[in-house]
């Protein structure tokens, strides 16, 4: 019988505790054999948010493929169940086999957003693996980071052995052959390292030297062995449709935040909005085929009894076979009764004629994201997205029955003015004036509803805006309060409604979005303090961190609000993701001037990205 890590009496006294047990439907379970690879993929937050991530179940999927690797799940401990494994001595353990992590070969930790980076320490320290990577023996697991935040992975290189910059599909195995490789010809953990810089993508911070100014800006950054490569370049799958994909999606015993399956159709995005890094950094466009996405997701539905699916890309609409593929799955979850979810789809005539096809779906909300509220600040971002569109396509909405409106907006960004702001309140206005004054008195659904929010702008790498200025806290709330209370003056008031995040993750956000390696330390002697789980409102202690930066000699302006010179050189500019510094130059210029650029499909801006050789690059 299998034996499970934690206690009978632990199990009945912490929150959820299916969070811990494993042996879900699906999850894969190998017999240990000698020369086996032991591989443990980590999503720093809870197993509720975990689970619903699809870069960690690909590699899961791609690693299990091989009968001499066995890939298990491990995700961050709740704050109950952490308590008590400090008090009783329990180590961090695997799901499948409920092993110490620390028997493992490798430890692999997901950097998906910036407020987990506590919680990869919390992992770390559960698991008896030293805190920083230059402490760790020959028996310690080799700890690789991946996903969005390893483009710029500075913060945490500390932390870490080694990150892979790119898609895992690509020189996953790589990683692992090269480990027995070298493991069989008895070479140790340093040579190992160095072994595998080489390998396309793989960057190992302890190969690399930085030094500083007497401004504080970077003076260089150079590799400090020949295996190492003065760039490291993103490695990128460009052929999508039969790859690595999790067939049998693992079924959780309890509901999680997204409990469906996930049919990803495509990666990369033809849209260019200046602020957005994932536009950037999974260039180009690539699709996968329209029939083996039907029959991958025949099987995913076939394999785990789930009620819903789910597109995944950054702009479905934007997929070249998106009205055939949401036919086809449209009669085959009405056969099976299974919902459709259609999440980044533009709001436009066919969108909602496909919209009006879905079971219940005009319960549900029409959502816009136009992020600025003028012409003048969408041009500045290059949203690709007009007055006009917004108010033909709310109107079509309206005119199809619904009667309630999200809106996406961002503060803060380049350029902003008071009048940006006021016309943010404007848009909304005008959207509810435009149900009131288009849809006849006996046709309307009740009344008009409009939820707007905002979030704060935080310049990411690799996008035009990496070089732009934060604001402080108080200008944030600042703006926000002059949009809320404009929204109280609206003639419309009772129908609008509007809510922003919070300015103190954002000023986080922002130092760990564009720090170096001197972050570090704040963050060693903020987990130190307890500070875990800084993406939950209930545990994030803003005053806590800005006393800690104070104390490790950190001043949050030169990392947020501090005008960068163009040639200044980057944390993260020793990563060649494929896209130009000099392309992301002129678009931050052309930012400046109000200038747009085309789409992808539109014409070619030279990016860069041709290089890889397909996607949107070459169609046609």
């Amino acid at each position: 019988m299998r034996k499970l890590a934690l206690p009978h009496d632990v199990l009945m006294s912490v929150d959820k505790p299916a969070r811990y047990l494993g042996n879900e439907l699906n999850s894969v379970h190998k017999d240990l054999k000698p020369g086996m690879v032991r591989y443990v993929m980590c999503f720093p937050d809870v197993y509720d948010v975990g689970m619903c991530h699809l870069g960690l179940p690909i590699i899961y999927e791609m690693l299990n493929r091989r009968e001499d690797i066995w890939c298990e799940r491990l995700y961050s401990p709740w704050p109950d169940l952490d308590r008590i494994m400090r008090e009783r001595h329990i180590p961090l353990f695997a799901l499948e086999s409920q092993d110490p992590v620390r028997d493992f070969d490798f430890l692999g930790i997901t950097l998906q957003y910036e407020m987990c980076y506590t919680n990869i320490l919390q992992v770390l320290d559960l698991a008896g693996i030293p805190l920083l990577a230059k402490d760790r023996g020959e028996d310690d697991p080799i700890v690789i980071g991946g996903g969005p935040c390893t483009y710029n992975p500075e913060p945490m290189a500390d932390f870490f052995d080694m990150f892979y910059i790119g898609e895992a599909e690509t020189n996953m195995y790589d990683v692992v052959d090269e480990y027995k490789a070298a493991r069989a010809k008895g070479l140790g953990r340093r040579e190992y390292l160095r072994r595998a810089a080489s390998i396309p993508g793989i960057y190992v911070p302890s190969l690399y030297d930085v030094t500083y100014g007497g401004d504080g800006t970077i003076a260089s950054f150079t590799p400090n062995c020949p295996e190492a490569p003065a760039k490291v370049k993103r490695v990128v799958e460009m052929n999508l449709t039969g790859s690595y994909y999790p067939e049998k999606p693992i079924v959780p015993f309890m509901r999680i935040i997204q409990d469906r399956v996930t049919l990803e159709i495509m990666r990369g995005c033809i849209r260019g909005c200046r602020f957005c890094q994932a536009g950037s950094v999974y260039k180009p466009q690539r699709e996968k085929d329209l029939d083996w996405l039907m029959d991958l997701a025949r099987r995913m539905l076939d394999e785990t009894g789930q009620e819903e699916i789910c597109l995944s890309s950054l702009s479905s609409s934007d997929y070249s076979q998106i009205e055939p593929l949401i036919r086809g799955l449209i009669d085959e979850c009405n056969r099976r009764m299974v919902n459709i979810s259609l999440p980044s789809l533009r709001i436009d005539e066919f969108s909602l004629e496909v919209m009006k096809l879905l079971t219940d779906v005009r319960s549900s909300s029409v959502t816009f994201a136009p992020e600025a509220g003028t012409q003048r600040l969408r041009d500045v971002i290059n949203k690709g997205l007009t007055e006009e569109d917004i108010l033909d396509g709310a109107l079509a909405a309206f005119k199809a029955g619904w009667n309630k409106v999200k809106f996406y907006f961002m503060l803060g960004q380049p350029t902003e003015t008071r009048e940006d702001l006021l016309g943010l309140v404007d848009l909304c206005e005008k959207v509810a004036m435009k149900y009131y004054d288009e849809i006849p008195k006996e046709e309307r659904q009740g009344r008009i509803q409009i939820n707007a929010s905002s979030s704060f702008f935080v310049p990411k790498p690799f996008t035009p805006f990496q070089w732009a200025t934060m604001l402080h806290k108080d200008e944030y709330l600042e703006r926000a309060y002059i949009v809320k209370d404009s929204f109280k003056n609206t003639r419309n008031s009772r129908a609008l409604h509007y809510q922003y995040n919070d300015a103190d993750i954002t000023i986080l956000e922002g130092i760990f979005a564009r720090g170096d390696r001197r972050i570090a330390p704040a963050i060693l002697e903020a987990y130190k303090k307890g500070q875990i789980y800084d993406a939950w409102s209930e545990y994030f202690n803003y005053d806590l961190w800005m006393e800690t930066f104070a104390e490790c000699g950190i001043d949050v302006d030169f990392y947020n609000v501090r005008a960068r010179s163009l040639d200044e050189i980057l944390p993260w500019d020793f990563i060649d993701t494929g896209v130009s510094k000099s392309f992301l130059r002129r678009e931050w210029e052309k930012a400046l001037r109000g200038e747009v650029s085309p789409n992808c499909r539109e014409k070619c801006a030279g990016c860069g990205a041709r290089v890889y050789g397909g996607g949107v690059c070459f169609e046609g």
